[in-house]
């Protein structure tokens, strides 16, 4: 069996240390699990009722929840703007949520992972985002961390993908979320 993970990541930044750590994931997923990297968290407009009828979802909302729907589990990367979730993942988490008490999270695992300038990694954020997953309909792993401090300087001159700690973390955070998703689908 093949496990689907939707890796969001929460900065738009190109030069991202988030979007590095999740294309860290993505290279380093063990064999049999498959994290795609959504692209396009940029286009989705700010959640509003008003839009989210049939007919009427914009068609980036609708293809987050396709490639939501799809998914086995979820992997977040949260930086922590202003010690807080920034709100390009909290926009996404919240299109997710919806319709009520169908939403794409449905009860499905998920995992909050990332990495900040700050030399506690974005814990505050990051906790913030597992919240908002929660009481989005997500089975939240809340043991299950990685959170990298001093990632301006940790990461100036080494892509995540090349720190031998920081893939180790990874690989366990994966391996973790995928036990979750195996256990759900016995």
């Amino acid at each position: 069996m093949s496990v689907r993970i939707l890796a969001l990541v929460g900065s738009l930044r190109a030069g991202s240390h988030n979007r590095q750590l999740a294309e860290a994931a993505v290279k380093h997923a063990p064999e049999g699990v498959e994290i795609e990297l959504f692209e396009g968290l940029a286009d989705v407009p700010f959640y509003n009722e008003d839009l989210d009828v049939d007919g009427g979802v914009p068609a980036t909302a609708a293809r987050l929840r396709a490639a939501a729907g799809e998914a086995d589990g979820f992997l977040l990367f949260s930086p922590e703007y202003n010690g807080t979730v920034t709100a390009v993942l909290k926009n996404a988490i919240d299109w997710l949520s919806r319709p009520y008490g169908a939403g794409a999270f449905g009860g499905k695992p998920v995992a909050v992972v990332g990495t900040a300038f700050g030399q506690f990694g974005g814990v505050w954020a990051q906790d913030e985002a597992r919240k908002a997953a929660g009481i989005a309909g997500g089975t939240v792993l809340e043991d299950v961390k990685l959170s990298i401090p001093g990632s301006r300087v940790r990461f100036a001159e080494r892509h995540p993908a090349e720190d031998d700690e920081v893939v180790t973390g990874l690989t366990e955070v994966i391996q973790q979320l995928t036990s979750q998703v195996t256990a759900a689908t016995v």
